[in-house]
């Protein structure tokens, strides 16, 4: 048997492609469908870091009223462009001094928390404990969490591309390019 190089992720990728558009950001959708599927999808990813554990939207944003919570943002940097958790740091930034963290929960993201779950767990075989936001960004917005870019408090939210557009009720969904989501 030929291997392609592709991990789960990579086959996950492969197989949406290859499923008709309409099944994807029905627009009809209600949120709590949304939120039902968002989860769903990140129930699915988990199964590939189970041991990583992992915060609530709802959680995580009850701890951020104590000031001893730091997110971590896993994604590229046109996606951050387009929104972000609030007071949120990037993978590099964390990177380049983890101790500097020590004693807040750290907590990583991405859009639905498939690439976080993942750093989460290579920070573990490390000895850094970091949380997996549950459903990622979009889970977050749609538990009524609140978003940022550059100017302040957005409605739009980048969700990587059709296969999780399930942004809620008055956001934007912004799509990238291939390139801008990989390099």
């Amino acid at each position: 048997m030929r291997h392609y190089g592709l991990d789960g992720f990579g086959v996950l990728l492969l197989l949406l492609s290859l499923t008709p558009y309409s099944a994807f950001g029905d627009e009809n959708l209600t949120d709590p469908q949304k939120k039902e599927i968002v989860y769903e999808m990140y129930e699915n990813y988990r199964k590939e870091f189970p041991e990583v554990k992992e915060i609530s939207p709802e959680t995580a944003m009850r701890a951020m009223k104590t000031d001893n919570i730091i997110f971590v943002d896993t994604r590229k940097p046109a996606e951050m462009e387009v929104s972000m958790l609030p007071g949120a740091i990037t993978r590099e930034v964390f990177l380049k001094n983890p101790s500097r963290y020590q004693g807040r929960m750290v907590v990583a993201y991405c859009t639905v928390s498939y690439r976080s779950g993942k750093f989460a767990m290579k920070m573990a075989k490390k000895g850094i404990q970091i949380y997996n936001l549950r459903g990622g960004l979009l889970a977050w917005v749609l538990e009524g969490g609140k978003v940022y870019d550059a100017q302040g408090e957005t409605k739009r939210i980048n969700v990587y591309g059709k296969e999780w557009d399930y942004p809620p009720e008055g956001y934007e969904s912004v799509r990238l390019g291939f390139f801008e989501r990989h390099f």
